[in-house]
């Protein structure tokens, strides 16, 4: 009881990360490859290679790659203090992170850079349907849904706080979209849809709101026909 006293205490002066919600003991959660610190291209290259992409093809992202992208967008960048690789007012980290594939929607838990299931089956086309039939959301391989819990940065900064949150997702929407253009992926923010019919897809517990969908694939290239000479 003691550590759990000085750990709420450290976060709501500042001096760390408010503690993430513990996974359910029922809900194994399967290890991700860990991320790789160095890459192949460079971030200028990666900056001018980011576009949004909304034809993809139907193959499977790999497990590496998916971890890849989350621990880009929410993983532990620093393990001491669990500082993260996006930025956080006052390290409330309000954001929760879900992946949706044809198998199912899985929950990251960046301590643990680790997946746990939320939900079994292929929610996208429920998602695809609450963002009014984007054929980007039904089609791609992969979803990543940021959802926020408004409170734990609310509780700290006020009223205020709720920009804080909006401006961290767009941190971690824009560190996954450059992640997955340097690793030859497509990616594009789906930001069109009904909050209450995509929590309700999703089944969120309560006090999660969704903010943002973003499908990733590999981009379908369209080869122009060869001219006869």
């Amino acid at each position: 009881m003691r550590i759990v006293f000085l750990l709420c205490a450290a976060a709501l002066l500042g001096l760390g990360p408010v503690p993430e919600p513990a996974a359910s003991p029922e809900a194994e959660m399967k290890k991700l490859p860990p991320p790789a610190l160095a890459g192949k291209v460079s971030l200028e290259e990666t900056l001018k290679l980011r576009r949004s992409v909304r034809n993809f093809m139907s193959e499977p992202i790999g497990e590496a790659e998916v971890g890849q992208l989350l621990w880009a967008a929410q993983g532990v960048s620093e393990a001491k203090r669990g500082l993260r690789t996006t930025p956080s007012a006052g390290a409330t980290y309000p954001l929760e992170t879900y992946v949706l594939t044809a198998e199912g929607c899985f929950r990251y838990r960046p301590a643990e850079h680790a997946l746990s299931l939320h939900l079994p089956g292929d929610l996208r086309p429920g998602l695809a349907k609450a963002a009014y039939g984007q054929e980007c959301v039904a089609r791609a391989p992969l979803l990543i849904v940021f959802a926020a819990v408004f409170e734990r940065t609310t509780d700290r900064y006020g009223e205020r706080g709720r920009m804080y949150v909006h401006m961290e997702a767009g941190h971690a929407a824009q560190n996954l979209q450059l992640q997955a253009a340097a690793l030859g992926l497509g990616s594009v923010p789906a930001w069109a849809f009904e909050e209450e019919a995509a929590a309700g897809v999703l089944k969120l517990p309560p006090g999660e709101k969704p903010l943002y969908i973003i499908p990733v694939g590999r981009p379908v290239v369209h080869k122009l026909p060869l001219l006869a000479l």
